[in-house]
C-alpha cells in the first residue's frame, strides 16, 4: 500500500442509459435503481484510492433533486474526499443528460463510508488522502463543507 494517494487517483465516473426496467410509472428512474448505480461508482472510486476491496460502511442523507427520465443519461461521478484509519469517505453526484437537446441537471448526490478490507476480509489501513493541486482541494474541501452542513441541517430537524 502507498503512503497517500490523490482525489484524482479515486475519480470515477460511470454512465447508464435509463432503460423502460429502471423506470418507475412515471417513465422516471426508481430511487433504488439510482442508489445501486451510486453505490458501485462509489465502490469503484473507493478500491481504485486504496488498492483493495471495498465494503459499504454507510450512506448519508441521499437527496434526490430532479427525476432522471427514460432514454436520459444518468452520469454518476464519484470521488474520495476523506479518510480514516481503515475507512474511505466517497462523495457521489448524478446528473442527467439528454442527448438530444445537450443539457444537463443536477439529480442527486449523496455521502457513502466505505471500508477497506484485506484478502482475508479483514479492514486494512488506506492511504492518506493527497490534494496536490487547488482543482483536487477545491472538490475536497468542498465535499468537507456540504458534509458538514448536511450533518448540521440533521442536528437543526432534531432539535
Amino acid at each position: 500500500m502507498a503512503d497517500t494517494a490523490t482525489l484524482m487517483d479515486s475519480y470515477t465516473e460511470m454512465t447508464e442509459l435509463l432503460l423502460p426496467n429502471d423506470t418507475n410509472n412515471l417513465g422516471r428512474a426508481l430511487g433504488g435503481v439510482v442508489l445501486h448505480w451510486m453505490d458501485i461508482c462509489g465502490a469503484i472510486a473507493a478500491m481504485r484510492f486504496c488498492g483493495n476491496q471495498c465494503v459499504t460502511a454507510s450512506m448519508d442523507h441521499v437527496d434526490f433533486i430532479s427525476p432522471i427520465d427514460r432514454g436520459e443519461v444518468a452520469v454518476v461521478e464519484a470521488f474520495v474526499f476523506e479518510t480514516g484509519r481503515t475507512s474511505i469517505d466517497v462523495k457521489v453526484n448524478v446528473r442527467a443528460e439528454d442527448p438530444r437537446k445537450g443539457e444537463e441537471r443536477e439529480t442527486t448526490t449523496s455521502f457513502f463510508t466505505f471500508v477497506a478490507l484485506d484478502e482475508d476480509g479483514t479492514p486494512t489501513p488506506v492511504p492518506d488522502l493527497d490534494c496536490p493541486d487547488e482543482n483536487q482541494q477545491a472538490l475536497r474541501d468542498s465535499a468537507r463543507e456540504e458534509r458538514l452542513q448536511q450533518l448540521q441541517n440533521v442536528v437543526d430537524r432534531i432539535d
